[in-house]
């Protein structure tokens, strides 16, 4: 008969021993959360490109809709990310882009008006935000050729352009717009409520991954804002980078609650299956592929607790976010085919998990700045010569 594992919640490091009773308290609330209400109904939701919309008044109540504002430590706040990762990773991203690019922006740039007309609401999940950065035609280089434009005229601000693979934008109440001031040349930030006559929002159907999260190209066209939209501490574009580089850092924490969900699905699936007369957990490709899985994200985790501990004491830059997020998405790439290959043909079915998982570390290794381009700011800060054009 076979013995328990040594390491049922896969921690090899015993990370979570790191944080002060309450929030471990706090932790262990939030992952028996996700594990019983968000795991097994994210399968159809991802099946179906649908939005478990039931599920944020739970986790307002949790208070993930406020994580990023809550005085907890950067530990405690990565290890959310992962519990929820770990459970779903669309989720994750909903509950991470909210956090870091809509609560944490206008907590840190918006008037005194526009914090106390949105905070309160935004901290329980009563409104939905987007963050509307990227464009069709500009990805990694929206900082140079952002091409949406602002206008001032009178006393508003006339927006248009487009923007593409909007988190939340078919559904936001409110929309942050990043667009170029034609009569300065410099990108400012606008709070726009999306009911605003010229916004227009498409769902983009038919993704790999993050199914779970409806993305959506966003047309604005003469939308008309007052000028009080303005967030005022966002005067260029450098100014949003302190949180452009917590949102990065961020994604590793997704990528260490992915593997986590990878070692628990081939766990769960080799435990409880034979083949040729022998449980499947004793073939040693099978405990091969295991102990890769944990290595991986035993690096992850050990990686991020380094890092988080660099941005607990603001000294995070973009280097460390860049090589996090490469590092660990890379690693959480390699984590979720290996374990869709221990589990066989039941591995290419989403109702075993592994395809999802594998789907979804697709798109973590893409967004928030893709592979490629994280290795160059990496490559750059280590030669002190610059890769981009």
């Amino acid at each position: 008969m076979a013995a328990a594992p040594q390491y049922p919640d896969g921690d090899l490091l015993e990370v979570r021993r790191r944080l002060p009773a309450e929030e471990e308290e706090r932790l262990q609330e939030i992952e028996a959360y996700a594990q019983a209400n968000l795991r097994a109904p994210s399968i159809d939701a991802w099946n179906e490109e649908r939005f478990l919309t039931q599920a944020l008044p739970a986790m307002a109540d949790l208070g993930l809709a406020g994580l990023e504002v809550d005085g907890s430590s950067r530990l405690f706040k990565g290890l959310a990310h992962a519990a929820v990762a770990q459970a779903d990773v669309s989720m994750s991203a909903v509950m991470g882009i909210h956090n870091e690019l809509i609560v944490g922006l206008i907590h840190a740039f918006g008037s005194a008006a526009q914090r106390d007309t949105w905070l309160a609401r935004l901290t329980r999940f009563e409104t939905l935000g987007a963050f509307c950065l990227t464009e069709p035609d500009h990805g990694s280089d929206i900082a140079g050729g952002l091409a949406t434009t602002a206008r001032r005229d009178g006393d508003s601000w006339v927006l248009n352009g487009t923007k593409r693979w909007i988190g939340m934008a078919t559904i936001a109440d409110v929309a942050l717009v990043w667009a170029r001031d034609v009569d300065d040349d410099a990108i400012k930030c606008f709070l726009v409520e999306t009911n605003t006559p010229g916004y227009h929002a498409e769902i983009i159907r038919h993704k790999m991954g993050l199914r779970g999260i409806p993305n959506a190209d966003v047309v604005l066209e003469d939308l008309r804002v007052p000028a009080e939209a303005l967030l005022p501490g966002a005067r260029s574009f450098a100014d949003t980078n302190v949180l452009l580089r917590s949102s990065r850092a961020w994604v590793g924490w997704q990528a260490v609650g992915l593997q986590h969900a990878v070692l628990d699905v081939v766990r769960d699936y080799v435990a409880g299956r034979d083949q040729f007369g022998r449980p499947l957990a004793s073939f040693q490709l099978i405990q091969q592929a295991i102990a890769e899985i944990t290595g991986n994200l035993t690096s992850s985790t050990a990686l991020m607790v380094q890092v988080t501990e660099l941005q607990q004491a603001g000294r995070l830059e973009m280097v460390h976010a860049a090589t996090v997020k490469s590092t660990t998405t890379r690693l959480a790439r390699a984590s979720a085919a290996i374990g869709r290959e221990a589990l066989g043909g039941n591995g290419l079915t989403s109702e075993y998990e592994a395809s999802k998982l594998m789907g979804d570390a697709e798109a973590i290794y893409t967004y928030e700045g893709s592979y490629g381009i994280n290795s160059l700011i990496v490559g750059r800060a280590m030669t002190g010569v610059s890769a981009f054009v």
